[in-house]
């Protein structure tokens, strides 16, 4: 079991060195995620390159093992998958436990839960606190029955699935690829077609992923920012090659480190470009940022660049709304761009930010205010009132378990008059393994304060 949770490990960056070199960051984990699904999910053999090897991914691949998957590593980042096909998973033996993976557990509801199995989903303390009814409110609308749950439908929480799951269309209460994506997992195992509305287009890996195993997925406008996806179910689904392109949302970290540390140039080698990915890119170039988009190609059906990243004098701007879907995790790591920006960013509409591994928005909030940032929350609104000089020290900023607090405040330390401490660093390994070597690649100061 991995709700609880070991020694805190207490990690202080500083200021110094200017930032140079070139790095490639970890593969994308909404796409590692998704890898392990759909190769369990196929006939034959997935072959998957760039695997991320964080936690996360690392308990959806065991999750993906339980239910009947082969699967063996082969090399650093390289995979094979041998699935059972739709229809065919096992009824696991044990619980499915996530430990902090929210994207793996969601989507595996809508996987597992379309099955006529029994299964058990847990997780750390983080994951417990996380709410899973509007996953599971859509699935039970498919014939999915929820035999047990904790207190306001979070894990631990059991469910069993039906035969066939029943098909629907559903509008999403929010902007959330998860939501979307359990869904449309439930209705691969559905004799209809499934839809699933969204009024502001979410993170499209998954209707991706769907066509490159060989289902039908069809995508048309819907409003003025949504879309109406509809799947047929019941696809044969083949196994396939997958070639996991880098993370923009890990890629963010080294960009704004080089952004506000003097004298930084830094290169990030093949980031993934989808739009529905590049909302903070385009934020930041907006604020004034020098980032160019160099050697443009595409690796396994995803447009990707290397991003030349200088030091740049930023200015604050209007993040709106409507943005939010295409940086949901990014926010944590613009609040600190904007602390060094010349005037006023107001981010606009941070709701999901409150239902992440931990209210992503108060722990933000917090750390701004240790680091002696003005700053404010105006309803779902967070309003950052930067300056050139961040004073930075402060008490150690409490991560909450979030590894996205954790990097975003060390990542300010490069550059704030007095270091900065999170006051546990233990949890990064869950999206970013390589983050402290690789920061200190570039020549960043960070240092973990649990070792002499």
């Amino acid at each position: 079991m991995s709700h609880a949770h070991g020694p805190a490990t207490p990690v202080s960056s500083r200021s110094g060195n200017a930032l140079k070199g070139r790095i490639r960051v970890p593969g994308d984990k909404s796409i590692s995620h998704r890898s392990m699904i759909f190769g369990l999910l196929s006939i034959g053999e997935t072959r998957v390159e760039g695997l991320l090897e964080g936690d996360d991914v690392l308990r959806t691949a065991e999750a993906c093992r339980t239910l009947g998957a082969t699967i063996t590593r082969e090399a650093p980042g390289r995979w094979r998958v041998k699935g059972v096909g739709i229809g065919g998973l096992a009824e696991p033996e044990n619980l499915l436990d996530f430990g902090n993976a929210g994207t793996g557990s969601r989507l595996m509801m809508g996987v597992a839960g379309s099955h006529p199995i029994t299964t058990t989903f847990d997780g750390d303390a983080s994951l417990r606190k996380r709410p899973m009814r509007r996953i599971l409110d859509p699935l039970v609308k498919m014939g999915v029955t929820v035999v047990s749950e904790a207190e306001g439908g979070r894990v631990p929480l059991t469910l069993r699935g039906p035969k066939e799951t029943l098909p629907i269309t559903y509008e999403t209460p929010a902007a959330s690829a998860q939501i979307k994506s359990a869904i449309l997992l439930a209705g691969l195992n559905s004799p209809g077609r499934t839809t699933v509305i969204e009024r502001e287009a979410t993170r499209d890996h998954t209707e991706r992923m769907l066509r490159h195993f060989g289902a039908t997925v069809e995508v048309v406008p819907h409003g003025p920012e949504g879309r109406a996806i509809t799947l047929q179910g019941q696809p044969e689904l083949r196994g396939t090659d997958i070639v996991v392109p880098t993370d923009p949302s890990s890629a963010a970290f080294p960009l704004v480190a080089a952004l506000i540390t003097p004298g930084s140039d830094v290169l990030i080698e093949g980031v993934m470009m989808n739009p529905l990915r590049t909302g903070l890119i385009t934020t930041l170039l907006e604020m004034g940022a020098s980032i160019e988009r160099l050697n443009e190609r595409d690796e396994g059906g995803e447009t990707v660049a290397d991003l030349r990243v200088r030091h740049s004098r930023l200015s604050g701007v209007t993040v709106p709304h409507g943005r939010a879907p295409a940086m949901i995790d990014e926010y944590p790591i613009l609040a600190v761009a904007a602390s060094f920006a010349e005037g006023t960013t107001r981010m606009q509409g941070l709701h999901e930010l409150r239902v992440k591994e931990s209210d992503r928005l108060a722990a933000v909030a917090a750390g701004l205010a240790e680091a002696g940032v003005d700053h404010e929350i105006q309803g779902d609104d967070l309003i950052v009132h930067g300056s050139s000089t961040v004073r930075g020290g402060g008490r150690p900023v409490a991560t909450h378990l979030d590894h996205r607090i954790a990097m975003s405040f060390l990542v300010m330390g490069l550059a704030t008059q007095e270091p900065m401490t999170v006051d546990d660093g233990a949890m990064i390994m869950t999206s970013f393994p390589s983050f402290i070597p690789l920061m200190r690649e570039l020549g960043a100061t960070i240092q973990d304060l649990s070792r002499p």
